[in-house]
């Protein structure tokens, strides 16, 4: 009896611990601030040649323009990481790095080597990585650039304690070289970006900057080292004063899982408005939230021709494109030009706007990017540059098929269920 009596208080403790738990769960989420998202139409008094429009994006981006830039355009992977090593090679002060994949004997372990020999000169060497994004690396490769010096973190590893580590990613691309050179753009350190399209290699631009510029970018890796490590990192060797190395003008704009929707795609949002000509958009995925969907059919309603390039397909995640398609009525209707990459999987991220302001960086044009993922993007003002990227954007339109509305109508019974249930399944993951 006093056995039954006892087991009863036991069940009744564990369970008023539980409500407890529930109700302390309940409190704790609904005390955490909710941030609205911009939810009105955006409208902008200036076009991006405008100085109105310069002032007007550094208040929407928190972050100033800065003169005196140079770019650099990368296409092949060969090249991409070509340069980079001969940068890191040459280096002598310190290297910064964040990637979201990290991974492979072509790529990874040759990047992996090259910044352990860096470590094992002297340098300060910090690689940031993705947790997610890192897992198939191999634990040698780890091993090596940690023995040599390296400060290595893998970071949002997945805790039954923190699950929103497992939806929060850093998808970052950055590398700066003793605070003077930086890269970014759309590749990731894996074998996928080695290849020519010819030979089943991802689609991709990157990006080599130099100019003061490179100050904000290395800027923005030191928030997420901030973030992951509680370490600030100053001095010449991180940052430098640097001569004007061209005519460019540049901004950052970065953001993390909670600021990152209100400072990304309020900046895409606050471009579109200035756009007065043309919108070119390349996304390996794109599913943004109907707030942006409507933008873009307002974009297209003021005359403004829009262009959006996506992979066809051989996309690496096909759920995304049937999840895609499933939003592309709307802007057929409103005249948008849509286009499936064919040679290859389609992996760029940039903007083109009227041949004279271009975003490149990491961000999707997916909720993805604008809500949940670290990202950042370097925005570059000036026509040389618009035309030669809107010149790399019309060679891969060639390369492409358009999609007509009677195309997208005519899609097969499955692909328009599974695009409809996926992008419901998409939609409330995000």
């Amino acid at each position: 009896m006093k056995f039954n009596v006892r087991l009863k208080t036991i069940l009744l403790s564990i369970f008023g611990l539980f409500i407890l738990f529930l109700i302390g769960t309940v409190l704790f989420f609904n005390a955490q601030p909710v941030d609205k998202r911009v939810t009105t139409p955006v409208e902008s008094d200036y076009s991006v040649r405008d100085d109105g429009f310069k002032l007007e994006s550094g208040i929407v981006s928190g972050r100033n323009w800065v003169d005196g830039n140079n770019i650099e355009v990368l296409t092949r992977g060969k090249d991409i990481f070509e340069a980079m090593h001969e940068d890191i090679s040459a280096s002598q002060k310190s290297i910064t790095k964040e990637t979201f994949n990290f991974f492979g004997d072509d790529v990874g372990m040759p990047m992996a080597e090259a910044l352990a020999g860096a470590a094992e000169r002297g340098l300060n060497v910090h690689f940031l990585m993705d947790y997610i994004g890192s897992v198939p690396a191999g634990q040698e490769k780890f091993d090596r650039m940690e023995n040599s010096g390296v400060e290595v973190v893998r970071w949002r590893k997945p805790a039954w304690y923190q699950l929103s580590r497992f939806n929060h990613r850093t998808h970052r691309k950055l590398l700066v070289v003793d605070g003077k050179v930086a890269y970014t753009g759309g590749a990731n350190t894996a074998d996928n970006w080695l290849p020519d399209i010819d030979d089943g290699g991802y689609k991709d631009y990157h990006f080599r900057i130099t100019g003061p510029v490179v100050s904000e970018i290395q800027g923005a890796f030191i928030e997420n080292w901030i973030l992951s490590e509680g370490t600030l990192l100053l001095g010449e060797g991180y940052f430098s004063r640097q001569d004007t190395t061209g005519t460019l003008s540049m901004q950052v704009s970065s953001g993390h899982p909670r600021e990152g929707e209100v400072k990304l795609r309020k900046m895409l949002l606050h471009a579109l408005a200035s756009a007065r000509e043309t919108v070119r958009i390349g996304s390996a995925y794109f599913f943004p939230d109907e707030g942006f969907l409507e933008a873009l059919a307002r974009t297209s309603g003021r005359g403004v021709q829009v262009q959006i390039l996506v992979p066809g397909e051989k996309i690496d995640q096909n759920y995304v494109r049937l999840a895609s398609q499933s939003q592309w009525g709307t802007l057929l209707e409103a005249g948008i030009e849509i286009y499936e990459y064919q040679p290859a999987m389609y992996h760029a991220k940039l903007m083109i706007i009227d041949d004279y302001f271009v975003t490149v960086g990491s961000t999707n044009f997916d909720n993805r990017s604008f809500r949940l993922n670290d990202e950042t993007n370097v925005n570059i003002l000036g026509s040389e540059f618009g035309e030669k990227m809107t010149e790399f954007f019309e060679e891969d339109l060639r390369d492409s098929k358009l999609i007509t509305y009677e195309d997208w109508a005519d899609r097969s019974f499955l692909d328009i269920a599974a695009g409809w249930v996926i992008a419901r399944v998409i939609g409330s993951y995000l």
